[in-house]
C-alpha cells in the first residue's frame, strides 16, 4: 500500500510539473511581448510627443490585431485539418482579396476606388470573402457531402483561378492604376486608418471569446474525425463553424494590412515548439503572444536599429517561406 501510494504521488507530481511548464512559458512570452510593446512605444521619443504616440499606437494596434487574427486563424485551420503545414491561404482567400482589389480598380478606376471610403472598402472586402467561404464550405461540406481534404483541394483550385484572373486584369490596367493597386495589395502595417482599426477590434473581440469557449472541443477535434464523433462532438457542425471563423479572421487581417501568406504558419509552428503542449488553452494565448513578439519586435528592430533597412512583411514572408520548405522536406523525409 505504501509503495502504491508513493508511486501515485510521484505520478501526480510529475503531471503537475508538466502542466506548469506551459504556464511558465506563457508568462515568459507575455513578459517579452510587454517589453517589445513598451520599447516600441517609448524608444527615441522626441518632437511632437502626442503625434508620435498616436501614430505608434495605431501601428501597434494594427500589429496586435493581425497577430491575433493571423495566428489564431492558422492554429484553428491546422487543428481542423490535423496538418501543421497547411495555412488558410490554401483556400484562396488572399487570392480572392487581390482579385477584388484588381477588379474594383479595373471596373471602377482608381478615383472611384477611393470614393468608396475606407469603411466601405473594409466591410465590402470582408463581406465578399466571408460570402465566398460560406458558399464554398456549406456547398461542399453540407450540400455535396465531401470530406475536408477534397474541400481543401477545391479551395486550392479556386485560389489558382483567382490568381490567374488577377494577373489578366493587372496586365490591362493603366500604369497609374497599377501603381495604386500595388500599394493596396502589398502588405504594410502603417496604413490602416483609426476607424478601421476600431471596427476590426469590435469584430475580433467576440470572435476571441467564442474561440476561447471552444478551447476544450478544439482539443478533441485535433484527435481526428472518428475520435471527435466517438467523444460526442458534432464534427461537421464544429468544422463548418471553425472554418467560417477562420475565414472571417483572415478577411480582417488581409483587409487591414494586405495578404501575408506565411505569417500564420510561422507563428503557429513557433508556438507549438515554445509551448510544448497540444492543449488549446495554452496554444491560443501562446500564438497571440508569439505573433505580438514577432511583429512588434521585428518592427522595432527594423525601425530603431536598422533604420528601415528592410520591410517587415518581406522579412516575415521570407522566414515563413523558408520554414514552409523545411517542413515539407522534413515531412517528405519521414
Amino acid at each position: 500500500m505504501q509503495a502504491s501510494s508513493s508511486s501515485s504521488e510521484a505520478l501526480s507530481a510529475g503531471m503537475r510539473r508538466r502542466d506548469s511548464t506551459p504556464v511558465r512559458r506563457l508568462w515568459l512570452l507575455a513578459a517579452l511581448a510587454l517589453a517589445a510593446i513598451v520599447l516600441f512605444m517609448t524608444i527615441n521619443l522626441s518632437g511632437n510627443l502626442r503625434y508620435i504616440l498616436v501614430h505608434r499606437g495605431l501601428i501597434l494596434a494594427t500589429m496586435l490585431l493581425v497577430a491575433f487574427a493571423s495566428g489564431v486563424a492558422t492554429l484553428l485551420f491546422q487543428t481542423v485539418t490535423n496538418n501543421r503545414i497547411l495555412t488558410p491561404s490554401i483556400m484562396g482567400l488572399e487570392a480572392l482579396f487581390i482579385l477584388i482589389q484588381t477588379a474594383t480598380i479595373f471596373f471602377i478606376d482608381a478615383e472611384g476606388f477611393r470614393s468608396l471610403g475606407v469603411i466601405g472598402k473594409f466591410l465590402g472586402e470582408s463581406l465578399l470573402l466571408l460570402i465566398f467561404s460560406l458558399a464554398l464550405y456549406r456547398w461542399l461540406l453540407t450540400g455535396l457531402g465531401l470530406d475536408l481534404h477534397k474541400v481543401l483541394l477545391i479551395g486550392l483550385v479556386f485560389g489558382t483561378l483567382f490568381r490567374s484572373l488577377s494577373g489578366l486584369l493587372q496586365r490591362l490596367l493603366a500604369p497609374g492604376e497599377f501603381a495604386v493597386l500595388q500599394g493596396r495589395v502589398f502588405a504594410t502595417f502603417t496604413r490602416a486608418p483609426p476607424e478601421i482599426i476600431a471596427l476590426a477590434s469590435v469584430i475580433v473581440l467576440p470572435i476571441a471569446l467564442a474561440v476561447w469557449r471552444l478551447r476544450y472541443e478544439l482539443d478533441v477535434l485535433a484527435l481526428g474525425r472518428s475520435a471527435a464523433l466517438n467523444l460526442g462532438v458534432p464534427y461537421q457542425q464544429k468544422t463548418l463553424t471553425l472554418l467560417l471563423l477562420v475565414s472571417l479572421l483572415v478577411a480582417i487581417s488581409t483587409a487591414l494590412v494586405g495578404p501575408l501568406t506565411f505569417l500564420g504558419l510561422l507563428i503557429a509552428n513557433l508556438t507549438y515548439q515554445i509551448i510544448g503542449s497540444h492543449r488549446h488553452q495554452y496554444l491560443l494565448p501562446g500564438v497571440f503572444l508569439t505573433g505580438t513578439i514577432a511583429l512588434v519586435g521585428g518592427q522595432l528592430v527594423l525601425e530603431r536599429m536598422l533604420n528601415m533597412a528592410g520591410t517587415l512583411s518581406v522579412v516575415i514572408e521570407f522566414a515563413g517561406g523558408a520554414l514552409f520548405l523545411y517542413l515539407l522536406i522534413k515531412k517528405a523525409a519521414l
